[in-house]
């Protein structure tokens, strides 16, 4: 029987925005000093568990993320992967009361060239392959963003991938609703399939 694979999708730490802005994938927004505890915490939270691998975003927030979590597991190499990227949409630099007024739906009236959720989970199921084969039967982290990180949970547990039931979470179990800044969400595979539907924890340090 093959062991199971466990990947943390690990949301970033809290980010310094005093201009309340959607930041999206603009570059140079860092972590606050919330953040960096945050990320403290995500990395105390592991320390002594058998991690294998540890990835994250290009972006600057997941990249100090994962340099806190990493000072508890200096042998392993930090990798980045493009497939965990902050989702591309339309509203980054304008008011973050402008998408919060739309309860967080980037998605709904938007075209190419910007995603949607079946894009954000594709090229997540490409990490989760990846990863997977990489690291069979282990556990590897990885710094990510919020909505990767929803829709790979909606994924999981077979609902659709619509703007509506991210801004349910809690309905459908996730009793903390959007990942907090720091959380963990633990993905748990026991077979080799690809089409496995794995376990999902959420889980707060």
């Amino acid at each position: 029987m093959t062991a199971p694979s466990t990947i943390y999708l690990v949301r970033h730490g809290n980010v310094h925005n005093p201009a309340r802005i959607l930041y999206g994938r603009l570059p140079r927004f860092r972590l606050s000093a919330k953040g960096l505890e945050e990320a403290r915490a995500a990395g105390r939270f592991l320390n002594g568990a058998p991690v294998a691998a540890l990835y994250c975003s290009p972006l600057l927030r997941t990249r100090q993320t994962a340099r806190e979590i990493h000072a508890y597991h200096p042998a392993l190499k930090l990798r980045r992967s493009p497939h965990l990227i902050e989702v591309l949409n339309p509203f980054e630099g304008r008011p973050g009361a402008e998408v919060d007024a739309r309860h967080g739906d980037v998605y709904t009236g938007v075209g190419p060239p910007y995603e949607q959720p079946h894009d954000i989970v594709a090229r997540t199921l490409r990490f989760f392959q990846l990863a997977r084969g990489r690291h069979p039967g282990e556990k590897v982290v990885a710094v990510t963003h919020g909505d990767v990180i929803v829709f790979g949970m909606l994924w999981a547990r077979g609902l659709a991938l619509t703007p509506q039931n991210k801004a349910s979470l809690h309905a459908i179990g996730f009793t903390g609703g959007y990942p907090a800044t720091g959380s963990l969400t633990a993905f748990t595979f026991r077979t080799d399939s690809p089409r496995e539907l794995p376990e999902v924890r959420y889980l707060k340090p």
